[in-house]
């Protein structure tokens, strides 16, 4: 909003007006108060994102990691390459039987060399 009205008032010499808070930019004063509005929220946005920085560096460095839990863990994958390797069970029973979609198991466990479930 800032970079909008100041292209405005600045570029096309157009006025702005916020009847709320008294602030006008027709006058030199005016687009001081407004300059200084912007300035200060830009301050106060900047140290937001620097404490989010500051947290999530903190965060690391005692051993948490961001994002989601992965739904399958190492030995949940390892079984199922087993049950997948003979072909016998198709990949949607294994998916329902660990909860997760079929698109999860070709993630973790690849495209595994599978007969078709139809037998093609």
């Amino acid at each position: 909003l800032v970079s909008v009205v100041t292209h405005l008032v600045d570029e096309r010499r157009i006025g702005f007006l916020s009847l709320q808070e008294q602030i006008e930019t027709n006058s030199a004063s005016g687009k001081l108060v407004f300059h200084v509005f912007a300035a200060l929220a830009e301050f106060e946005r900047n140290l937001i994102s620097e404490r989010t920085k500051a947290g999530l560096e903190a965060a690391r460095a005692r051993g948490r990691l961001g994002g989601r839990k992965p739904k399958l863990q190492k030995k949940d994958i390892r079984e199922i390459r087993a049950l997948l390797k003979d072909g016998s069970i198709p990949v949607s029973d294994v998916a329902r039987r660990y909860g997760v979609s079929r698109t999860t198991i070709y993630n973790h466990v690849g495209v595994v060399s599978v007969q078709n479930s139809r037998g093609d």
